[in-house]
């Protein structure tokens, strides 16, 4: 048996790792899956966990308000070097791109013990969009053992770094497998939560720290003036609690009766919105993967972006904080029905089978190594 240690610390990566520990708990004999989380956003990331079931056995409390990235850094570095130290460690999972991701993948190198990287492959190849996970996923790469691509795209990025074709797997995306992982009755009491919910609703997120400052402005100035131009349409925004988007959101968009402020989101409560939205405005990285699963049209609020496969694929659309883009793309479908702004293209990041994919690769692995 195998001692597997999966590190999550943010709600994101426990989306995209709940299938993969739902699935190799599925093998007791194979392994022993050690469930830590850094908690990095505290609340978010175990509020998550409920919902698929699980729960962590290391919490590490690393979270603190207010503080650097070289703190959450060394916090999060010390933290999990005792995890390491009281535990037999025989391989490490981690996913994405976040600082946990980071700091699980070099105390793993520290340890000598592999390193299987969820999503790997993921580049803009602009370490300041976004940042900082431009350079987080990018220094996971060189000491990763497995890269779990979720297309081919990322597996072409990875080669073009040198690393070895051995150790890539296109996969898909797990959060594909999540979106299927949650129960009807889940999502039937997310449905209860909401009683406006219509044709005309339009789902916004942002939080990115490259959008904090001017940029939220400028996009806060295209939002104001979409929601005073269909005031027909319902505006829900689940806001960031980061004072630097939360309190300017506020500022700007609390008078308006067709908007709603929410406060962060469980998932299955944010499923439930992006399965019933017209129109998305985001700049997260797991809406654009999920988003085409229900065919919603997607506007993506960011210069840059690691998944391009979406925009390939027309079901996503690039447009910054440029307000005029903004605007001009939204009116195309806000002007529309709901019905005739359907997208049909199969969602280029998966098709819910990634979890099993995983692990028959770890499996393999393993008795590789024992050979």
């Amino acid at each position: 048996m195998k001692n597997i240690l999966v590190v999550f610390g943010t709600r994101p990566e426990v989306i995209k790792l709940a299938p993969i520990i739902i699935e190799l708990k599925k093998h007791p004999k194979k392994y022993n899956v050690i469930v830590c989380n850094t908690e990095q956003q505290k609340e978010l990331s175990n509020q998550t966990l409920k919902y698929f079931n699980l729960k962590a056995d290391i919490n590490l409390d690393c979270m603190r308000q207010n503080q650097s990235l070289a703190e959450v850094q060394t916090r999060i570095l010390t933290e999990l070097d005792k995890v390491f130290s009281q535990n037999s460690i025989d391989a490490t999972i981690v996913q994405g791109d976040t600082m946990t991701v980071l700091c699980g993948a070099l105390i793993s190198y520290y340890r000598k013990v592999p390193v299987f990287h969820v999503e790997a492959g993921l580049r803009s190849y602009d370490i300041y969009e976004p940042f900082p996970e431009e350079v987080m996923r990018q220094m996971t790469s060189r000491v990763a053992q497995l890269h779990f691509a979720p297309t081919e795209k990322n597996r072409q990025a990875l080669l073009k770094e040198d690393i070895s074709d051995d150790k890539i797997f296109v996969t898909g995306n797990t959060v594909i497998d999540a979106l299927f992982c949650l129960s009807d009755n889940v999502l039937s009491e997310a449905a209860k939560f909401f009683d406006y919910i219509d044709e005309n609703l339009v789902l916004i997120t942002a939080h990115r720290r490259e959008n904090h400052g001017a940029r939220i402005d400028k996009i806060l100035d295209a939002i104001e003036y979409l929601v005073k131009e269909y005031s027909n349409h319902t505006f829900v925004i689940p806001v960031h609690p980061n004072p630097n988007v939360h309190d300017k959101i506020y500022a700007r968009l609390s008078k308006y009766s067709c908007v709603k402020l929410l406060p962060p989101l469980d998932y299955p409560y944010l499923v439930y919105l992006m399965k019933n939205a017209k129109l998305i405005l985001t700049d997260s990285g797991g809406i654009q993967e999920e988003a085409p699963t229900f065919g919603c049209p997607t506007l993506v609020m960011r210069y840059e972006t690691e998944r391009q496969e979406g925009i390939d694929a027309g079901v996503s659309t690039l447009v910054g904080a440029d307000y005029d883009k903004i605007i001009e793309y939204s009116e195309e479908i806000l002007s529309k029905t709901k019905a005739e702004t359907r997208l049909s293209a199969q969602n280029p990041y998966g098709n819910g089978n990634s979890a099993q994919i995983i692990e028959k690769i770890i499996n393999n692995y393993f008795l590789a190594s024992s050979l």
